[in-house]
C-alpha cells in the first residue's frame, strides 16, 4: 500500500464487456484509493461506470466482463486474482454492499431475522441463538421499532425505508472494513432519504467503516462525503475534497453537473442541462470523451486525452483548460460564485490557523 491509511487501492483498472455488437470499454484506466473511516463519493451520469467499478471490487461483474488490466489491492492482496470461493469469504465479511432497491436485495420468502443473522453464521460460524441475539441488537441499532416482535416478519411487511434499514443491518452486522452504497436512497422519498443518510453517518462514526458512496445526486454528496471522484464515460475526470469539488471545480463536466443541481439561490423555472449524450463506448473518442458536449473544448480535446493536472495536493482534474498553454476561459456565473465562496473559506481557514499558531506561541512563552 502506498499509504498506510488506505484500506483499498484501485490502480489502472480497465474492464471491457464482450457483446454481440462488439467490445464495450466500460472502465478505461480508473485509479483511486479509499482511506480508513472516510466516505468517498463516486458521482456521474447513468452509464459512466460507477457501478461496474464497485461491482469489480465485490467480484460481482457479469460473465461477459473481462478485466483488461489493473489491480484492486485490499490488505496487501489483489482482489482481481482471488477465486470465486475466496471472494465468497471476503464478501459480506470484510467488504459489504447496500444495493439500490431494498425489495430486490431481500429474500421475500425468508424472515428478516434469519437474513440479518445469516452472515454471522456463515462468516463467523456463530451459533443460531447468538447470531439471532446479535441480529436483534443490529435491528435496534438501525432504528427498527419493536424489533423483538418484528424479527419474525417478512420483507413485504415493512415500508421501503424500513426495508433499506434492514439491508443496512445485513451489510453492517459483521462490521466490514468497507461498505459500498450503490445509490441507496434513490428508491426512497426525500424525508426517508435524509433519515437513511443520517443513519449511515451515525453508524460509520461508531464502526469506523470506510464507505464508497455511488450516486448521481450531488445534493446527497454534499452532506455525506469527505472526498469526491467525478466519473464520465468510464474515466475519473476530477477528484478532490468535497469542498474543492463543490466550490472550486475545474472540469467543465463538473461545472455542468453542479449547474444542473438546484440550490437555495436557484431562480427561474428551468435548470440548465448538459447538451448531448455520453459517447458510445463501443468506439470511444480518441481525445477527451466530453469534448463533443463541451462548449469550452479546445482543438486538442478531439486529438488527445488530457492527463490529470494538479490543482492542489488533494485536487486533480483531467482537462486541457488547466494546461499552462490553454487560453483563459470564464466559467458559468454560478461556478464563479462558488469559487468566490471557496476563496472566502480558504481565507478564513488561513486566519484561523494563524490565530491558533499565535496562541500556541503565547502559551510557550
Amino acid at each position: 500500500m502506498e499509504n498506510e491509511k488506505d484500506v483499498l487501492e484501485v490502480r489502472n483498472l480497465k474492464i471491457n464487456f464482450n457483446t454481440y455488437a462488439g467490445t464495450v470499454q466500460a472502465i478505461r484506466d480508473v485509479s483511486f484509493d479509499l482511506r480508513k473511516g472516510e466516505t468517498l463519493a463516486i458521482v456521474g451520469e447513468s452509464g459512466s461506470g460507477k457501478t461496474v467499478t464497485t461491482r469489480s471490487i465485490m467480484g460481482l461483474n457479469s460473465p461477459n466482463a473481462v478485466i483488461d488490466s489493473g489491480t484492486i489491492m485490499f490488505k496487501g492482496q489483489d482482489l482481481l486474482k482471488k477465486s470465486r470461493k475466496q471472494m465468497d469469504q471476503i464478501r459480506g465479511r470484510d467488504i459489504a454492499e447496500i444495493f439500490q432497491d431494498p425489495m430486490t436485495s431481500l429474500d421475500p420468502t425468508m424472515k428478516i431475522g434469519k437474513q440479518i443473522a445469516e452472515p454471522l453464521i456463515i462468516h463467523k460460524g456463530m451459533k443460531r441463538e447468538k447470531a439471532y441475539a446479535q441480529a436483534l441488537e443490529m435491528m435496534k441499532l438501525v432504528g427498527i421499532e419493536n424489533a423483538e416482535q418484528r424479527i419474525n416478519n417478512y420483507p413485504h411487511q415493512f415500508s421501503g425505508g424500513m426495508r433499506q434499514r434492514i439491508v443496512i443491518a445485513i451489510a453492517l452486522v459483521n462490521y466490514p472494513e468497507i461498505l459500498i452504497a450503490d445509490e441507496p436512497t434513490t428508491a426512497l422519498d426525500v424525508t426517508i432519504q435524509a433519515q437513511i443518510l443520517d443513519l449511515m453517518k451515525e453508524l460509520q462514526a461508531k464502526t469506523n467503516t470506510s464507505i464508497i458512496f455511488i450516486t448521481h445526486d450531488l445534493g446527497v454528496v454534499a452532506g455525506m462525503a469527505d472526498r469526491v471522484a467525478v466519473m464520465y464515460a468510464g474515466k475519473i475526470v476530477e477528484y478532490g475534497t468535497v469542498d474543492e469539488i463543490f466550490y472550486n471545480p475545474k472540469h467543465p463536466y463538473t461545472w455542468g453537473l453542479l449547474n444542473s443541481m438546484p440550490t437555495m439561490d436557484t431562480s427561474g423555472t428551468e435548470l440548465p442541462s448538459i447538451p448531448g449524450t455520453p459517447p458510445d463506448l463501443l468506439d470511444p473518442p480518441v481525445g477527451d470523451a466530453f469534448a463533443a458536449r463541451n462548449k469550452y473544448a479546445l482543438k486538442i480535446d478531439t486529438e488527445k486525452q488530457p492527463p490529470f493536472f494538479k490543482v492542489s495536493d488533494t485536487h486533480y482534474a483531467a482537462t486541457w483548460l488547466l494546461d499552462k498553454r490553454a487560453p483563459k476561459v470564464t466559467p458559468p456565473e454560478p461556478i464563479i460564485e462558488r469559487q468566490k465562496h471557496y476563496a472566502e473559506l480558504v481565507h478564513q481557514e488561513i486566519n484561523k490557523s494563524k490565530g491558533n499558531h499565535v496562541e500556541e506561541q503565547e502559551e510557550q512563552l
